[in-house]
């Protein structure tokens, strides 16, 4: 049980156990508020890549394309025509790559599932997006600091994923039920990680923030 008390975003031993279902544990780090499922009830990489293969999102839905843009406009805001950016864990379908292309931008994608090129890690990205990823990262704080390097100096890192809001909303939350999903980033959570990267922080959306790294 005590290393679960040890965080995966900011690596505080300061968990304490949120909440069980009949599935696994969930627990709160105490520092950062990242609601988190300890590593015994994680899915191996075949299961996880099966969860995976089962989404059917396409360019021609718009439905999700609607969705996908709750993050889109609120970033294109923020670029000039031609923007690099790298759009990580896009799946099998990577539709906000193609969007975001027929809006001028210039993008690449990264999934170490189903766009395993190493080579896009090299390069530094004036934008760098991640929609519905950060809840399947078991050590979120160095993935996401991982993300974070590759954005330039002004540029910005655009995240989507739904937020913790408390003990009740989480018992009801079909959100959890996912068992691919095993962060759960609370607005504090984000708080937090703007603190620790001294990087500015916009809430955008409801499931959308937006770090912009300062000069």
């Amino acid at each position: 049980m005590t290393d679960y008390k040890y965080c995966p975003l900011c690596s505080h031993a300061e968990g304490a156990l949120y909440f069980i279902d009949k599935h696994r544990e969930y627990w709160q780090c105490q520092h950062c508020q990242l609601v988190y499922v300890p590593a015994q009830w994680h899915l191996s990489l075949p299961r996880e890549r099966a969860e995976y293969d089962l989404h059917e999102n396409t360019f021609e839905d718009q439905g999700y394309l609607q969705f996908l843009r709750r993050l889109g406009d609120p970033l294109l805001d923020r670029l000039v025509p031609n923007s690099r950016g790298l759009d990580v864990g896009c799946g099998p379908g990577p539709v906000l790559q193609k969007w975001l292309r027929s809006q001028g931008m210039q993008v690449e994608v990264y999934d170490k599932f189903y766009a395993p090129n190493q080579q896009v890690l090299l390069c530094q990205y004036d934008f760098v997006t991640a929609t519905e990823v950060v809840e399947h990262l078991s050590a979120p704080g160095l993935s996401l600091m991982a993300m974070w390097q590759l954005v330039r100096s002004q540029g910005q890192l655009a995240l989507m994923t739904k937020r913790v809001k408390s003990v009740e909303a989480f018992a009801g939350w079909h959100y959890k039920n996912d068992p691919t999903h095993i962060a759960f980033f609370s607005e504090a959570s984000f708080k937090w990680l703007a603190g620790h990267w001294q990087a500015e922080l916009t809430f955008a959306d409801k499931d959308v923030v937006i770090f912009t790294k300062r000069t």
